[in-house]
Formats: C-alpha cells, sequence, structure tokens
C-alpha cells in the first residue's frame, strides 16, 4: 500500500467516526417529516402532523365535555410545516404537546364575533379616539344573536319593539310616538372559525346578555326593600339610575311599580357593550315657558321683587326627531316647520329694586336658602327634559337637560345676578355661571362656540338672553344643560335638583 493510498485510508476511516460519533442526528438519507412552530419558532420536528393533532384531541378530554364538542385542535399560533430534512432527532408528541400546553391555548370549533366600539371625539384637541374591539367567542351562533336581541329588548319595550319588528305601529293621531328606526351603531362581524379555549367561551343567552349588558358575569349587588321605598329612592341611594333599575330587574313595569319589605332587588351599573339605537318620530304638546321683563325701581332696594303681570305659559303641538342610546336620550331635534300654537304665552313683568342696603347680605352670604318652587324663570325657548338629575352609569349628572329648542337657540338667565364665570370646561364645554341675587348660583353649559355673551362681572337680569344652544364638551346632541347649586359649581357648592325650582 503506498502512501497516497493509506492517506485515503485514514480519511474514510475519520469521516465514518465522526458520521457515527459527533453527527449522530444526521441521516445518510433525506426524510419527509413536519415542523412545529409556536408563533414563528421552532419547537422542532415530528414524524406526523395526523398523529400529533390525535395525540391533542385524546389529552383534552376534559374540554371535549366541558363544551360538548368531538374534538379540540392545535393552537392557532402553532403552524406545523411539512419538510424534507436530513436531520433525524426527531421529537416525540407528547415532547412538542408539553411545551405547548402551558404556553399557547388549544382550540374548538366556534364563532368569533368581532365588535369594534365607537369612534369618539376629543372636544379639546378635536383629534378622533378609535373605538375599541373586541372578540367574543360562542360556540352557536344562535347564542349571540338571541342574546342581542334580548339586550336591545332591555332598552326598548317588548310591545314597542314587537309593533316596530311586525309593522304594527298605530298611526299617530293628534300626538304620539312611532319608532322609525331601531339599529346598532357597532359595526359586529361574525365568522366561523377555531376558538381558544383560554378565553370565555359563552355558551347560555343568559350569560352573554348579562354580559353584552353589565360588561361582566359576574353577580350584581342586590338590596333589600325596606318599608317605604320607591324605586326612585332605592335607584338614586344605590347611585344608578332608575332606567338602570329596570333594566336589571326587567320585572318591574316602570318606576311607579310597587315595592314589597323584605323584597331582594338587583342593583347593577350599566356599561353596555353595544350601543342600541332608537329612532323617534314624536308629536306631542309642549309648554312653552312663558319669558321674564324685569323693571327696575331705584327707590326699592335690591331685595324687592314684585310681579306687575303674572306671566302664562303657552302651549304648541311639536314635532320631534328624538334619537335614543341604550335607554339615554342622546338628541332631540325639532321640526319648526310642524310646530302648531294652540296657546300664546303671556309675559311676565317683574318689578325689582336696584338701592343698595348696607344689612342684606349676612356676612358676605345669603343666610339660609329655601328652595321654592317657581322662583326661576325658565332657561330655554323649549321645555324637553330630556335627562335629567341623578346618576347614570356610576355618574351622578348634577343638572338638567333641555333639548330640541335648535343648534343656537336663545339661553335665558334664569334669574338675575352676576357671571362668575365665562369659559370652557373639558365636560361642559362653553359655559356661564352666574351667581343670583336669591343667594343660588347656576351653570349654563354646553353653549355653542362663540355663543357666550355674557362676561364675568356682568350684571344680568332674570330673562335676559346670556347665550345659545349647542353641543360643546362631552355631549352627544344640541342641549343645555341647567345646573343649580348652593354654592360655586365644583368649588364648594352642592348640586341640586332643577326640578325642585320648577
Amino acid at each position: 500500500m503506498n502512501k497516497k493510498t493509506k492517506l485515503l485510508v485514514i480519511l474514510v476511516i475519520i469521516l465514518s467516526t465522526a458520521f457515527t460519533t459527533g453527527f449522530k442526528t444526521i441521516s445518510r438519507n433525506p426524510q419527509t417529516v413536519y415542523r412545529v412552530y409556536l408563533e414563528g419558532k421552532s419547537l422542532g420536528i415530528i414524524k406526523s402532523k395526523k398523529s400529533f393533532e390525535e395525540y391533542i384531541d385524546k389529552k383534552q378530554n376534559e374540554i371535549k365535555e366541558k363544551y360538548q364538542v368531538n374534538k379540540v385542535y392545535t393552537p392557532a399560533e402553532l403552524d406545523i410545516v411539512k419538510e424534507i430534512t436530513f436531520e433525524r432527532n426527531i421529537k416525540s408528541n407528547e415532547e412538542i404537546y408539553n411545551k405547548i400546553k402551558d404556553i399557547s391555548s388549544f382550540t374548538i370549533d366556534g364563532y368569533v364575533v368581532k365588535i369594534k366600539g365607537l369612534d369618539t371625539k376629543d372636544e379639546t384637541t378635536g383629534k378622533t379616539k378609535k373605538g375599541k374591539i373586541q372578540y367574543i367567542y360562542v360556540l352557536d351562533k344562535k347564542v349571540f344573536t338571541d342574546s342581542v336581541l334580548k339586550t336591545v329588548k332591555s332598552f326598548i319595550k317588548e310591545e314597542d319593539f314587537n309593533n316596530y319588528a311586525n309593522n304594527t305601529q298605530k298611526e299617530i293621531q293628534e300626538t304620539g310616538t312611532i319608532i322609525d328606526n331601531i339599529y346598532i351603531k357597532n359595526k359586529i362581524t361574525i365568522k366561523k372559525d377555531k376558538i381558544p379555549i383560554d378565553k370565555p367561551i359563552y355558551t347560555t343567552e343568559e350569560d352573554l346578555s348579562k354580559y353584552l349588558l353589565f360588561g361582566t358575569t359576574e353577580d350584581q349587588s342586590k338590596y333589600t326593600i325596606q318599608d317605604g321605598d320607591t324605586i326612585s329612592e332605592v335607584a338614586f341611594n344605590n347611585k344608578v339610575s332608575v332606567e338602570e333599575f329596570l333594566v336589571a330587574n326587567p320585572s318591574f313595569k316602570d318606576e311607579n311599580s310597587l315595592l314589597s319589605p323584605g323584597q331582594i332587588v338587583t342593583i347593577g351599573i350599566l356599561k353596555p357593550q353595544i350601543s342600541v339605537v332608537e329612532e323617534d318620530h314624536v308629536v306631542k304638546d309642549e309648554e312653552q315657558k312663558y319669558t321674564t321683563k324685569t323693571e327696575e325701581d331705584p327707590n326699592q332696594y335690591t331685595n324687592y321683587r314684585v310681579v306687575k303681570q303674572a306671566g302664562e305659559n303657552g302651549l304648541n303641538r311639536v314635532t320631534q326627531k328624538v334619537q335614543k342610546i341604550n335607554g339615554e336620550t342622546t338628541s332631540v331635534v325639532g321640526i319648526p316647520a310642524a310646530t302648531e300654537v294652540l296657546k300664546v304665552p303671556v309675559e311676565e313683568i317683574v318689578v325689582k329694586g336696584t338701592k343698595q342696603q348696607a344689612d342684606y347680605y349676612s356676612g358676605g352670604g345669603y343666610g339660609n336658602l329655601i328652595i321654592t318652587k317657581g322662583m326661576f324663570g325658565w332657561p330655554a325657548s323649549c321645555s324637553t327634559v330630556s335627562s335629567g338629575f341623578g346618576w347614570r352609569w356610576g355618574v351622578l349628572h348634577d343638572g338638567m337637560d333641555i333639548a330640541g329648542c335648535g343648534y343656537g337657540s336663545n339661553i335665558f338667565a334664569i334669574e338675575s345676578g352676576t357671571v362668575t364665570a365665562s369659559g370652557y370646561r373639558y365636560d361642559n364645554g362653553q359655559y356661564i355661571t352666574i351667581r343670583h341675587d336669591n343667594g343660588y348660583y347656576a351653570i349654563y353649559a354646553h353653549l355653542c362656540n362663540g355663543c357666550r355673551y355674557k362676561n364675568v362681572g356682568d350684571r344680568v337680569q332674570r330673562g335676559e338672553v346670556i347665550g345659545g344652544m349647542g353641543q360643546t364638551g362631552f355631549a352627544t346632541g344640541v342641549h343645555l344643560h341647567l345646573g343649580i347649586w348652593t354654592g360655586p359649581p365644583y368649588y364648594g357648592g352642592t348640586a341640586l335638583n332643577p326640578a325642585a325650582f320648577y
């Protein structure tokens, strides 16, 4: 054997040793396998995709029994890719299963419901904030559609809904309401897909309806009715609106329903996951509040006030387009051309003294303030109260909303006084605050841009135009927010229910 032949033999021996020691995972012949990726990261290779999927299905009997399904699938983030390789370090089905079971979710057949939240506009910056997208998982599409229908009927009387749906609404004769439209404002899509078992999966209409109304499936608070309780008192004392109380307790027809001592009711703050819109055509007789003209008498002191001519309210038959979202009135638009005057209002004429008196104020205050009905004039040319004083979705609505007069319509001072604030707040938008001569403060909010006609320090008379109705700040429609306070609003004062003065 010559030297060249010896070298070749040695090389063959070295290569053979290498293949049998240091390269044990390399096969001499390529083979077909399946590489498993989780979120793009390789977990290894397996011999058979089918056997791996069958292994997962067998290991998930508990899930199959819980949801009454026949098969459990791999996670949505898992990819099994066929490849040809020399590598022969094949993992067992159990090894790959153990790698993914605690970090990813297996899936079952079902439906993915995609709900897009509504966009909102920041009044301060003018920028639009995109609504959040949420996903709801159900096994049966009917569970979702039935739950949506039940949610809709929580905000719209079932009889009214059925008449609308069946096209059996009665025509308006003189006054009345008909529903023009009912719809869900959110964009909703339903797609059949593999759904993850580590997410909430709704299997009953009851659970999903509860979630769509309250944003949770947890039990709501309970309250035991005491002797003398009324629905309005129970609702207010538990920081919910009457409407929320009735939604949470559908057995009660309205706020005048009788309560029995010992009766247990549900107290739930609504957090609807969808926006149910009801658009109504309304014809009604509405009082037109009389205006007040003030005459000054320099010979009388400032606490002198005499009604020279009594005012009388008028009466109009008005037609309105009213929009409600989840039972809350968000927009009232009057149709002036359809307004019929039934009675012309009579102007009130009041004589007030202007002569100062040193001891009129007591220590800079007004003594004990007494709430008296009729002591304030009406602040708008229309009288539709779209939202009253009280709790609304966990937040106290500290005033009364008046709507239907139209954008830019006149806002009147409810009593003579001095302007203490005139500006913009993120929530109230354009607003004016007046310290009235009877000691109460009033805030007039959501005025239109450029519609604050009075500045700090200005004196105003009862019935004087101080601004125009608008939609600035946190306002879903054109309206006036009237708040009446015992002191400066938001700065030590206490909000009162304006309805107590009218």
